[in-house]
């Protein structure tokens, strides 16, 4: 190992970057279980780091139950690593071009998020407890007070000039540069979707996205008319790129939708490689991408990872995100960057919601500015790699055999394949009377293709709600 990782240092922090090569080492072999890692001051030496750096790195890998240190020996890579069971097969879903039906189901789910007295494993939503609410709550009442009054005012226009500052400053971390002008906010990445499928479909025209694919996207097809054509997506590399390919050739197709990172709810995040290979196929067939970059702030380890974007030449890229998952779900703060459909997505959002609520935006633009954003993130990917973690290994604990789940490096959605006996809807109403919410897989496609799959919220996932999980287990055995 001869880089350095001292030349890396941009927002991510050193700790991290050691802490991501170390694991990946794990991962890949390099040092097998039971096997000595090398000592504190010799992994220093060679990343040409310091001491403390690699002792905080160190102690993030014990966390995560990647090493364990062993009293006047050293560090070793644990010998029992957490048993996760293997992850889900790649099923096909429909490839012919389908309207999309609406579920109650979803309606209930989304209810069930304001109640706190039940276990949200059904939506994908952040612990309250690990968000920097108070934090957020005064500095947005000093804005205010310091606008002496205009805080309260409409933020007019692309939105309050400060966060879209810090936003293209942020985006760097993406390998994207942006310009403080190209940049929309809105109120909630879904905002942005559901502008950009506005402006660049029809009803009775269609879309292509990958499978599984997030519930809200299918009922905003539905509300537009929109007909859907569903890729085969894999919980290790996403979209299959010459499934896509087969596709675009035989469809007129408007527009392609896809979280390219950590996507919900497989988790899986593309390559670089596969990223710019997606934005020329779609540029080939002259097919407008709406990017999601939702999770892309939850890595896990190593450096954020980058968007299509930042290969996009044509501006045929949409790119949208929010500061949903990371900060505030309620402060509703998204934004968007339009390419050649920028002034067409302003009209839109000036007529359809006129303006995004500005004391919201003081405060998250003033919590980037003061670098307490950056802060944040490294505490909640930690939280957030442990949840789903643990949550995995308690699932092939406690779920019927032959469970598989998937092992996502960002976010924290798990996506589980039970027996096909498992029905999850079923297993939704055997719950559900228990206080307990959680995300049947037949939400997540058109067909019947994920009857025995389930989503799992590992955000939710604590000491207080292990008993929960339990019971999931409990009732999917019965209904083997």
């Amino acid at each position: 190992m001869k880089a350095n990782v001292a030349e890396k240092k941009g927002e991510q922090p050193l700790y991290e970057e050691v802490a991501g090569r170390l694991a990946l080492m794990v991962r890949e072999g390099t040092f097998l279980p039971g096997e000595k890692v090398p000592s504190i001051r010799a992994m220093s030496q060679r990343l040409k780091v310091s001491i403390n750096t690699v002792k905080t790195a160190y102690g993030l890998l014990e966390d995560r139950r990647v090493i364990e240190a062993r009293p006047q020996s050293g560090y070793y890579v644990c010998a029992r690593l957490p048993e996760i069971p293997r992850e889900p097969d790649v099923r096909r879903p429909i490839l012919n071009a389908a309207a999309v039906e609406a579920g109650e189901m979803v309606s209930r789910i989304m209810r069930d998020v304001n109640d706190p007295k039940r276990v949200q494993f059904g939506a994908a939503i952040p612990d309250p407890a690990i968000l920097p609410s108070e934090k957020l709550g005064r500095i947005m009442a000093a804005e205010v007070r310091r606008t002496k009054g205009h805080g309260t005012d409409y933020a007019m226009g692309s939105g309050l000039p400060k966060l879209r500052h810090q936003i293209a400053r942020h985006m760097l971390n993406a390998g994207v540069t942006l310009s403080p002008d190209e940049i929309l906010i809105t109120s909630g990445a879904s905002e942005g979707v559901s502008l950009a499928m506005k402006v660049l479909c029809r009803p009775g025209d269609t879309v292509v996205t990958g499978a599984p694919v997030y519930f809200n996207f299918l009922q905003l097809f539905r509300e537009l008319g929109l007909k859907v054509l569903e890729i085969p997506s894999s919980p290790v590399d996403g979209i299959h790129l010459d499934a896509l390919e087969r596709a675009l050739s035989r469809n007129r197709v408007s527009a392609c939708l896809q979280v390219t990172n950590f996507n919900n709810p497989l988790g899986v995040s593309l390559s670089e490689e596969k990223k710019k290979a997606l934005v020329a196929l779609l540029a080939r067939y002259q097919v407008p991408l709406v990017e999601d970059d939702i999770n892309g702030d939850i890595a896990f380890e190593g450096r954020r990872p980058g968007v299509c974007k930042a290969y996009d030449k044509s501006g045929m890229v949409i790119l949208c995100s929010s500061f949903s998952k990371t900060l505030a779900p309620g402060y509703r703060v998204g934004w968007m960057v339009s390419g050649r459909f920028q002034e067409r997505m302003q009209r839109l959002k000036m007529v359809s919601s006129l303006a995004t609520a500005l004391p919201p935006q003081l405060a998250v633009a003033e919590f980037l500015a003061n670098g307490g954003y950056e802060h944040h993130l490294r505490g909640l990917r930690r939280t957030c790699a442990q949840r789903v973690a643990a949550m995995g290994e308690m699932v092939g604990e406690t779920f019927p055999k032959g469970t598989r789940v998937t092992r996502p490096w960002g976010g924290f959605t798990l996506w589980v394949e039970m027996p096909q006996a498992v029905d999850s809807l079923k297993l939704y109403a055997a719950v559900e009377p228990l206080g307990i919410t959680v995300a049947p897989g037949a939400l997540f496609s058109l067909g019947d293709t994920y009857q025995h799959y389930l989503r799992l919220n590992a955000a939710a996932f604590t000491p207080e709600t292990r008993w929960a999980l339990k019971a999931v287990g409990d009732a999917a055995h019965a209904l083997v």
